[in-house]
Order: structure tokens, then C-alpha cells, then sequence
């Protein structure tokens, strides 16, 4: 086992605590911690749960599968958030989750790799395509806060309409691009999997790992069960972590603006920011660049969306006209990825530079007034 599955593995105590806290009445800001805590074992758990039933039913569903259940943390936590209500919250957990990976988790990828290896090397052809697609991200939650601010007469029935028939389009386009990156152009996007590789001695060379044969494959009874239980846990503790949220945030001295973009992003996302970290150290790029790009696509082009959709069934109506604050910092951040990515080469100091750039947007979404 390895120390990344240890750590986690003692992380899971926090889940009886916030049961404890919230039974026993220890405080609502206690019961946000513990469960934000918690959450991020099971997340972990679960990707490992996907990765573990995708050996046995074969790359195609199991590349569905992982595509499916690559962002469940934050689907199901922005779910319960959108049930409450909450849906400035869920439009910055969204925003957060996008500029916390393209800044936060490609920067200590890039550095603490850069570290490692003088000059690290990913394919430019994948990035600028993921590039362009997360473009068309941004234009997609761009143009309705445009249509709000530079239109008069526009009344919530009619972003709601908008953002609905966008979602439409955003989801159409992320099947296609299932098909693109598992079917016709999968070459492109052919990293191989490093997380279980061990580094070689120097002077020696990395081995390829050996298919798993009929032995060796994990059991798929045995992690469905696992999926299912940690997917039934993390929608617990989102309850109580939504359930404590605006009282936690007020007793911390944080708007839940900052609560939104900075602190349940990083919360839900750990488990992939710790993959796309180690993976990176292990100078397999292409590998973190396809984890990072790939989260932040998933959350623009199917999260969003969905809870778009699913908020409009359910009656709570959640459109796509986002805080202009926090498109400022999206589209600085798709930018200086794009600037950094597109030459298909990483070194520490670009790392340094997604992180300062991280630091300065978290900094300014913590002195930002708003209250949401």
C-alpha cells in the first residue's frame, strides 16, 4: 500500500467524528470541519474504487466510468448545495473547482516536477485542444453574465431559458468529446497509467507494467461495493457539510464567496490534487496534464451543466450568469494556462508562476466584500 493510500486511510476517522459532532452537538463549525475533512478520504476511495472496476471492464467503459465519476465529489456536494438553495455557493464551487486545478494543482505539478526533472515534456497537441475546448468553456458562462449586464429587460426566466439550452449544447459537446479522446483519436491521448510505478535507480530505465491477467485482476464485486459505500458517504458529509455552512463560515470570518471558490474546491478536488502531484514527480506529464485539463473540462462541460438541469427540475433554477468577479479570475486562469501550455514543455518557475497567480486570486476573493 502505498503512503498516499495510508494517509488517506487514517483520514477515514474523521468520518465517525462528524457523525459524533453533529449527533453530540459539538458546534456547528466543528461539524464543518470534521465533514470537510471527511470528505476528502472518501473521494480518494472512490477514484480509487473507478480505476480499480475500469482494470476488469475494459478501457472503453472503463474510460466512460472514469469520466463519469471523475468529479462525483463535487457533483454530489454542489447537489446538496443546490437542494438548500445554496446557489451562489454552487456557482463558486464551480468557478473554484476550475480555477483551483488549472492554478492550483497544475502549479505544485509543474514545480515540485520541475524540481525533479530540469525540463519535463507533455504532447502540445492534446493541450491545445484542451485549450481551445476550455475556451469554448469560458464563452459558454461568459456570454448569459454579458446577455444580464448589457442588456435591460432581461428577467430570470429568460437566463434560465439560456442556460438551459446552453447546457444542452456544453453536454453535447462533452460526449464528443468522449468519442474524440476514447474512440477516434485515443492515440492522442494514450498517457498510460504511473501512479502504482515504482522510480528507478539511476542508470536505470523505467519498465513498462505487464497487463494484470485473470489473477490478477481486482475483484468487481468487491469495488462496486466500495464505490457504492464511499458515494453513499460523501453524500452524508456533504449534508452536514452544507448543513453547517453559513453558520461555520460566519464563526471562521470567511464570506461564503471565499468559502465557495477557494475552500470546498480544494475539499473535493484533494484526492485528484494528489494523483496529478505525484504523478508529475514521477515525470509523467502528459499523465497530470490529462488529470488537471481533464477535471477542469469535466467540471465546465458536465457538472455545471447537469446542476443546471437538474436545479430547473427540481425548482431550484440555477443559471449561468455567474458573479463577474469570479469570470475575471476563471479567465485569468484559462489564459496563463493556455500561455504556459502550448509549447508542450514545463519547468519549476511556470510552476511558481500558476501559484502566485493562485495566491493573488485567493487573496483577492478573501478581501472581497461580497456576500453571496
Amino acid at each position: 500500500m502505498s503512503t498516499k493510500s495510508k494517509i488517506f486511510l487514517v483520514l477515514l476517522v474523521f468520518c465517525p467524528l462528524s457523525f459524533a459532532a453533529h449527533w453530540l452537538g459539538w458546534g456547528e463549525t466543528t461539524v464543518f470541519i470534521l465533514a470537510g475533512l471527511a470528505i476528502v478520504p472518501l473521494a480518494a476511495f472512490m477514484g480509487t474504487a473507478t480505476e480499480e472496476i475500469a482494470v476488469v471492464i475494459g478501457p472503453n467503459a472503463g474510460g466512460l466510468l472514469n469520466a463519469t465519476f471523475g468529479n462525483a465529489t463535487e457533483l454530489i456536494l454542489a447537489y446538496i448545495a443546490l437542494k438548500e438553495g445554496l446557489i451562489d455557493v454552487v456557482k463558486a464551487t464551480l468557478t473554484g473547482s476550475i480555477i483551483g486545478n488549472l492554478l492550483l494543482v497544475m502549479g505544485f505539478a509543474v514545480f515540485l516536477g520541475g524540481l525533479r526533472y530540469k525540463e519535463q515534456n507533455f504532447q502540445p497537441i492534446a493541450a491545445r485542444l484542451n485549450a481551445s475546448t476550455m475556451n469554448l468553456g469560458v464563452v459558454a458562462i461568459l456570454l448569459p453574465t454579458a446577455l444580464q449586464y448589457t442588456s435591460t429587460g432581461v428577467t430570470e426566466t429568460v437566463l434560465q431559458n439560456l442556460s438551459v439550452a446552453v447546457a444542452v449544447v456544453l453536454i453535447g459537446v462533452y460526449l464528443l468529446s468522449l468519442v474524440f479522446s476514447m474512440g477516434t483519436h485515443a492515440y492522442l491521448y494514450d498517457v498510460g497509467l504511473a501512479e502504482n510505478m515504482e522510480m528507478p535507480e539511476l542508470g536505470e530505465t523505467m519498465a513498462e507494467p505487464s497487463p494484470p491477467t485473470e489473477e490478477e485482476k481486482p475483484n468487481l464485486w468487491l469495488w462496486t461495493g466500495v464505490l457504492l459505500a464511499v458515494t453513499l458517504g460523501v453524500a452524508v458529509e456533504s449534508e452536514l457539510l452544507v448543513g453547517s455552512l453559513e453558520v461555520a463560515t460566519e464563526s471562521l470570518g470567511l464570506t461564503a464567496l471565499f468559502t465557495g471558490v477557494i475552500l470546498l474546491p480544494i475539499i473535493g478536488n484533494a484526492a485528484e490534487h494528489a494523483t496529478a502531484v505525484t504523478v508529475a514527480m514521477k515525470d509523467k506529464m502528459d499523465l497530470s496534464m490529462s488529470v488537471v485539463m481533464g477535471s477542469s473540462l469535466q467540471i465546465a462541460f458536465f457538472v455545471a451543466p447537469v446542476l443546471v438541469i437538474v436545479g430547473w427540475a427540481i425548482g431550484q433554477p440555477m443559471d449561468l450568469n455567474f458573479n463577474p468577479f469570479e469570470l475575471v479570475a476563471v479567465l485569468v486562469a484559462v489564459l496563463i494556462v493556455n500561455s504556459i501550455s502550448g509549447d508542450g514543455s514545463s519547468n519549476w518557475l511556470e510552476g511558481v508562476l500558476l501559484l502566485a497567480t493562485y495566491a493573488i486570486v485567493a487573496l483577492a476573493f478573501y478581501f472581497h466584500p461580497t456576500l453571496i
